[in-house]
């Protein structure tokens, strides 16, 4: 058997930490094969009755950091399903963030890890409350060198965002994804990020939302993302 060197042992690193994360995710959902995935950013986004119905009839929902579901009583605008949640340690819980928390799976990111940050949890976190941290080696570097950015000594990585759509995609490769709230897609020069709750905050400097903006694009122009504003 030939060994693997260089490029092709990260890549089968890579694949190895998905499938064996593939089983773990699945139970979330409501469909064994997985077939069509909603991917939801918090942008701020107009009421919109067949964009709620598209993402909570996904087979899994994925939502991201500081999310905001649709009120019982309300409009509908981006559902109510929350299957997986992608984080980082930063995160600002909303009302929603918690809800029905042992029914959902919970992913942390620590992309500060590669330069400064030290492990820990969040103070506020349930004792109760399970994770997965996501490893940066499979998951922040080679979505970083995708992007054309330097994760490894430059302090650039991808919005949290952007790393659940990698994840998303990286997890169900056959299944036909829905994204939407993703507002770097059409304003790659922001500097600052509206939410739909909270106060508006600025861009870390370790962002590079254009070259997220450029991949992402990428993605919905070969068609291996479908993407509802």
């Amino acid at each position: 058997m030939t060994e693997l060197v260089g490029d092709d042992r990260a890549a089968a690193g890579e694949a190895e930490f998905y499938d064996r994360l593939r089983p773990l995710v699945t139970t979330y959902g409501r469909a064994d094969p997985v077939r069509r995935i909603a991917v939801v950013g918090n942008q701020p986004l107009e009421p919109s009755d067949e964009r709620a119905e598209l993402i909570d009839s996904a087979d899994i929902v994925f939502r991201v950091n500081g999310f905001r579901v649709d009120d019982l009583d309300g409009p509908r605008s981006v559902g109510r399903c929350a299957d997986v949640v992608v984080f980082n340690r930063g995160v600002r819980p909303t009302p929603w963030f918690f809800e029905g928390y042992s029914e959902r799976l919970y992913l942390m990111i620590e992309p500060g890890r590669l330069l400064w940050e030290n492990p820990k949890l969040p103070a506020f976190w349930p004792a109760d409350l399970g994770l997965v941290t996501m490893p940066n080696r499979e998951v922040v570097l080679p979505l970083g060198e995708a992007m054309g950015a330097d994760p490894r000594s430059g302090g650039q990585w991808a919005t949290t965002g952007t790393v659940m759509l990698w994840i998303a995609t990286r997890l169900f490769p056959d299944a036909l994804v829905d994204a939407a709230g993703f507002s770097f897609v059409d304003s790659p020069d922001q500097t600052s990020w509206n939410h739909a709750y909270g106060d508006p905050s600025a861009v870390g400097a370790e962002h590079r939302i254009d070259l997220e903006s450029e991949l992402v694009r990428r993605w919905i122009e070969s068609g291996r993302v479908s993407y509802r504003p």
